[in-house]
């Protein structure tokens, strides 16, 4: 019976081929070995910033790229939103082709983490070279894949620098609430439109909490995923990177942008800080694309709220929405001094 059970086999190979794997076995980490090898062709110094959509990023990424050592552009997105880097080597197809035995450039092991590492280098190399920058980085805020963001990027990138940057969540809510009105988002219900028409034509009357901007579904699902954000990214984070990570609040970049700024640089390992820079850090600080682009996009909506401000939270949230945020994010607020006590 085995023998023939073989036969059968055989002929089934010879007709159909070798049966093919139904999954991907998992991509393996970047070794020590191989980190060094890629760097005699990739030099450069990796960073990558982090952060809750509407939490900072993109001012963190201007500031930093003022710095003469230090590029930074932003939302490659290798590991915080689909497809992600690894989506490039993520087939049983490409894992036989980069594992063959009678591949003799392998050396016996599955080349996956070598080819993600020299897409991602050479995309961030090409722009640092062409600004004649030693340090470069990526800015891509990451809401909806949160610890798994930190545990792909060490997979291949064990000697890069993760910065995180953490924005009170009850603004991050706002700043949200605005950029999906603003964008007439087609996730807006029945509810989210009524609200937009009686601000178009009542707005005073939300200016002050008397009349809440939000629904409730919209707070707990927002303040959830902040919750969750900071929670798994700052613990991986920590754990994975120890002394290779850096954390600020946007508050504390807002109230003290230079020093804030000198914090990071020398976390980056730069050579130097020019007191000039401090200049240049206040004239970035008055710009604010985001704010005219959204003004563009709808003028009425956009002038209500201030942009990049820290505590509109305190005059727009209702007595309602304060509730519900505590309810869902009030020990998070503590934990990163957002609050003394869970009962503001």
């Amino acid at each position: 019976m085995e023998i023939i059970t073989r036969i059968k086999k055989s002929a089934r190979i010879l007709l159909k081929g070798e049966p093919k794997k139904k999954q991907r076995a998992e991509i393996p980490a970047i070794t020590k070995d191989e980190v060094a090898e890629i760097k005699q062709f990739f030099p450069r110094e990796k960073f990558f910033i982090l952060g809750h959509a509407r939490s900072g990023t993109t001012l963190l990424m201007r500031l930093a790229r003022l710095h003469p050592e230090v590029h930074c552009n932003y939302q490659a997105h290798f590991f915080t939103r689909k497809p992600l880097l690894k989506s490039l080597v993520d087939s049983t197809e490409i894992e036989e082709w980069l594992t063959r035995k009678s591949n003799r450039w392998n050396q016996g092991r599955d080349l996956s983490p070598l080819v993600l590492r020299a897409a991602a280098d050479f995309i961030l190399e090409r722009d640092a070279a062409r600004e004649g920058k030693r340090i470069v980085g990526d800015k891509s805020p990451s809401s909806t894949i949160h610890g798994a963001a930190v545990r792909d990027m060490r997979a291949i990138y064990p000697d890069a620098k993760l910065v995180y940057i953490v924005r009170d969540g009850r603004d991050v809510l706002i700043s949200e609430r605005f950029r999906n009105f603003v964008e007439d988002s087609k996730f807006l219900s029945a509810e989210d439109k009524r609200i937009i028409a009686d601000l178009r034509a009542d707005s005073p009357s939300f200016s002050d909490g008397r009349r809440s901007i939000f629904t409730e579904s919209f707070i707990r699902r927002v303040a959830q995923g902040w919750v969750t954000n900071l929670q798994e990214t700052d613990d991986e984070a920590q754990k994975l990177y120890g002394k290779n990570y850096f954390s600020l609040r946007y508050e504390d970049l807002l109230n003290n942008p230079f020093k804030e700024m000198s914090r990071l640089w020398k976390f980056l390992s730069v050579k130097t800080i020019h007191k000039s820079l401090e200049k240049k850090i206040q004239a970035e600080m008055t710009s604010n694309p985001d704010e005219e682009w959204q003004a563009k996009r709808d003028e009425g909506i956009a002038s209500f709220l201030p942009k990049g401000q820290a505590g509109n939270w305190q005059r727009l949230f209702s007595a309602k929405d304060k509730s519900v945020f505590k309810e869902v994010a009030g020990e998070m607020l503590v934990k990163w001094k957002y609050e003394d006590l869970v009962g503001w």
